[in-house]
């Protein structure tokens, strides 16, 4: 009995929403979060959430500059195939709602995914802040908001085995415990190091392939 489980950002999309909107939008002083956090004096929360909040274009603006950004067709393949295999299917990402539901809240819909996320809401004054879960919920983490090791841990208990899909630093924990990992980026290089395992990952094509054969 088989899940399936992606990364959003830079999994399923080229590239990461922060890293895209702060090419467009940012001077080099508002990057200042995620420098905090990439030498480890800020969490991944509180710098994505310092980041975002310093949007302050047009909704509309917004919404546009988000339905550009480029994602894997070939994921919505798997979709279909997992559908047709009855195996679950989960987008969990650190990001947020906001943008995830914009760019494919109808296939979401459509497929029957199930998005484990930080809530988020915007306006132009505000910007787009995130929210994690309550304190004590199943899948909060304090660093992340959203932890995917206990998302993959949940999934576990519940007598599925986990293919796991993912590209960044918060995606090494639960590639350490999932069944089966797909990993691309800083996620390979993490795994190389840390002598996982991993499967070949250029596109969903190779997920389509794995689930196809083996699952």
């Amino acid at each position: 009995m088989y899940v399936f489980i992606s990364d959003f950002d830079g999994t399923i999309t080229e590239d990461d929403f922060f890293t895209l909107i702060s090419a467009r939008y940012f001077t080099d002083e508002m990057l200042a979060p995620w420098r905090e956090y990439l030498s480890g004096r800020q969490t991944h929360f509180n710098a994505l959430n310092e980041m975002f909040k310093q949007i302050h274009i047009p909704e509309a603006e917004l919404k546009t500059f988000i339905r550009q950004i480029h994602f894997d067709k070939a994921f919505f393949k798997v979709c279909t195939l997992c559908n047709r295999k009855n195996i679950p299917i989960y987008i969990c990402s650190a990001g947020c709602d906001y943008y995830i539901e914009e760019l494919i809240g109808r296939e979401l819909k459509e497929y029957g995914i199930t998005l484990i996320t930080n809530r988020s809401e915007y306006n132009p004054k505000q910007g787009l802040r995130m929210h994690k879960p309550r304190l004590g919920s199943l899948y909060y983490s304090e660093t992340t908001g959203i932890s995917k090791k206990a998302i993959v841990e949940h999934l576990h208990e519940k007598g599925y085995k986990v293919i796991f899909a993912g590209d960044g630093p918060p995606d090494f924990e639960p590639a350490q415990i999932a069944d089966v990992v797909f990993a691309r980026k800083l996620l390979l290089e993490k795994c190389r190091q840390a002598g996982l395992k991993t499967q070949p990952f250029g596109s969903f094509k190779n997920v389509y392939d794995y689930i196809k054969s083996n699952c």
